[in-house]
């Protein structure tokens, strides 16, 4: 099996919870210490097997870590795992977990490699947003629940509100519903793919 590690919970004697994003489910296993295990870390992408046991909980055995072009590079791995750690609260009481997730990260993978992290990482976000049917790109304000011509902050989930509602940060709408509408953050300055990034780690 393959799968992106999402959360590592350390309990007992150096041992760890281990959650691991799969192509069509979330699994929660346990990984017992030891010397001869291989690294294991947030973000990572690992082959491995598992051994059912007593308890209600599979061990988690014969891990490989898959390496990705760019692991090396601190910038990308750091906002990489910053955003991988963000799907165990957002998926953790999914049952049964569509493809979309896994097919997601993989394009982003890719994406990564060729572009700046965080601008892939945007792009990616709107995608989920997107097949989750909360991308709003009808631009009314969460907040007044009027239009939004100008005057445009998001929150977040990146919801659009008037920036006089919130006191949020603010927006150019016409380069948001570009954003919006085209999944491509080209367009966007340094400064504003900054503003995104901070919201999005207040949870996907």
């Amino acid at each position: 099996m393959q799968g992106y590690i999402i959360d590592v919970k350390p309990v007992k004697d150096d041992d760890l919870i281990v959650t691991i994003l799969c192509e069509n489910e979330l699994i929660s296993s346990y990984r017992f210490y030891g010397a001869r295990h291989s690294n294991i870390n947030i973000g990572y992408k690992i082959d491995f097997e598992l051994e059912t046991t007593k308890a209600n909980i599979p061990r988690l055995k014969d891990v490989m870590q898959l390496g990705f072009p760019w692991i090396l590079n601190s910038q990308k791995m750091y906002a990489w795992q910053r955003f991988l750690k963000l799907f165990y609260n957002h998926l953790k009481d999914i049952e049964e977990l569509d493809s979309f997730y896994f097919t997601n990260l993989e394009e982003l993978v890719r994406k990564i490699d060729k572009q700046n992290v965080l601008r892939a990482i945007i792009e990616s976000y709107l995608n989920i947003l997107d097949f989750e049917g909360r991308l709003h790109i009808d631009f009314e304000c969460l907040i007044c629940e009027i239009n939004i011509d100008f005057n445009l902050s998001l929150v977040r989930g990146f919801i659009p509100v008037h920036n006089s509602c919130i006191r949020a940060k603010r927006f150019d709408i016409n380069k948001i519903k570009e954003l919006f509408i085209n999944k491509s953050a080209i367009s966007l300055e340094n400064e504003e793919i900054e503003k995104l990034w901070d919201i999005i780690l207040l949870g996907l």
